[in-house]
């Protein structure tokens, strides 16, 4: 079969890019929130984990329903950008309480359900070879979306803070629209006709699939956290050297951005190493991350200090896109969407629990020695992928 046209995975990658902008945009301008809104400091788990709370719950429906698999993935992405779109803008209403703003981004996190997971999906129906570069690429978008909301604040001025969610909104139905009306159906598309509850479970009978997909469990423990925690992170090393100065919406863009370019190179390095040698090597190193994250704090250098966090946010999300490149490859045609859905979900799900975890911990430790409680993830990821190396090897490792 002919390879698609050069320019379809680029406009993937742009509408992946402003679409998933929606997902940390009330983070973003979390401080406004807390001033004009009377909140507490803890609003920060509260928002992040209402976002990752209403993905969840999201991807939970659309698996079960088998909506990306029934129904147009391009059309399924543009519904659900708009009205994300629409959800995120909601927070920018006057008279907020954290209820209703927990609520709109738990909807907004709800309609991301039908963007990030199936943006993955179109890729996977016009790329069988060369997966995991494609999904790197798509990955990296990803990154940068999420912390462009950091970015836009740092460098919106005098301008209103709800000139963020504005304009994210704004990408975001510029993201839907781009892709339904410039990629249509894949070619290795092979829709599936009605639900299919069983699907959930049968996906996991693969040995090759679970090693995959629990690598990407332990994996996700510490993504989310991390990026959630890092403008808490320059924060509090400003408190604890107070001629640091670290500007923080900025480096928090740059940390969380710059993953998006590991990702790119993780799915080149892929091709020469494997992806799942590269997944280990990227987990491996992410997790040393949070084992000497407190040694760092001590450090008076904000100079090193931004180093390390910079590295930190390069190999905390390079294994993503090879983890649902092999999640992909391992599971069966006609239910690729459903499967790449669930496994989201379940991924997502653990995001909450350690995100409310470091929450709870700030309030009662020093919070420079909360991030050990990350390492377990890529740990137990760790050893998912390769416990049982002798008896099986993904699929993956030999065509992504």
């Amino acid at each position: 079969m002919n390879n698609p046209p050069r320019w379809i995975l680029p406009v993937i990658v742009l509408a992946q890019f402003c679409c998933t902008a929606l997902w940390f945009a009330g983070n973003a301008v979390l401080a406004d929130l807390v001033r004009d809104f009377g909140l507490a400091t803890s609003a920060l788990g509260h928002i992040t984990a209402a976002v990752q709370f209403g993905f969840i719950t999201g991807t939970l429906i659309f698996a079960v329903l088998t909506i990306a698999d029934r129904f147009s993935p391009s059309k399924v992405f543009l519904v659900s950008a708009v009205a994300g779109a629409l959800f995120n803008l909601g927070a920018a209403l006057g008279g907020q309480t954290l209820v209703s703003l927990l609520l709109f981004r738990f909807l907004t996190g709800f309609f991301l359900a039908g963007i990030y997971p199936v943006g993955m999906k179109i890729a996977a129906d016009y790329y069988q070879k060369g997966l995991g570069k494609s999904l790197g690429f798509l990955v990296g978008a990803l990154v940068l979306g999420t912390a462009f909301p950091h970015l836009l604040k740092g460098f919106s001025g005098d301008l209103p803070w709800r000139f963020v969610l504005i304009l994210t909104s704004g990408l975001a139905i510029i993201g839907g629209l781009t892709i339904v009306l410039f990629v249509p159906d894949g070619p290795h598309r092979k829709p599936g006709t009605k639900p299919d509850f069983g699907a959930l479970f049968r996906v996991f009978s693969d040995g090759k699939f679970r090693s995959a997909a629990f690598g990407y469990f332990g994996h996700m423990w510490e993504l989310y956290a991390f990026w959630a925690f890092v403008p808490v992170m320059l924060k509090s090393f400003n408190l604890f050297h107070t001629d640091a100065r670290l500007n923080v919406p900025v480096l928090s863009f740059l940390i969380i951005g710059c993953g998006g370019l590991a990702c790119v190179a993780g799915g080149y390095i892929s091709e020469r190493l494997g992806a799942k040698r590269t997944a280990g090597i990227a987990l491996f190193a992410s997790g040393l991350c949070c084992l000497i994250s407190p040694l760092l704090f001590f450090s008076n250098s904000g100079g090193v200090f931004t180093v390390f966090l910079l590295f930190w946010g390069l190999v905390v999300i390079a294994d993503s896109p090879l983890f649902s490149s092999m999640v992909a490859h391992n599971a069966p045609a006609e239910s690729k969407g459903t499967a790449l859905t669930i496994v989201n979900c379940i991924g997502f799900a653990i995001t909450i629990v350690s995100i409310q975890l470091l929450n709870f911990l700030y309030e009662l430790i020093d919070p420079r020695y909360i991030y050990l409680i990350l390492a377990p993830g890529p740990a137990l990821g760790l050893w998912a992928m390769f416990a049982g190396r002798r008896n099986q090897k993904l699929q993956a490792e030999v065509d992504v």
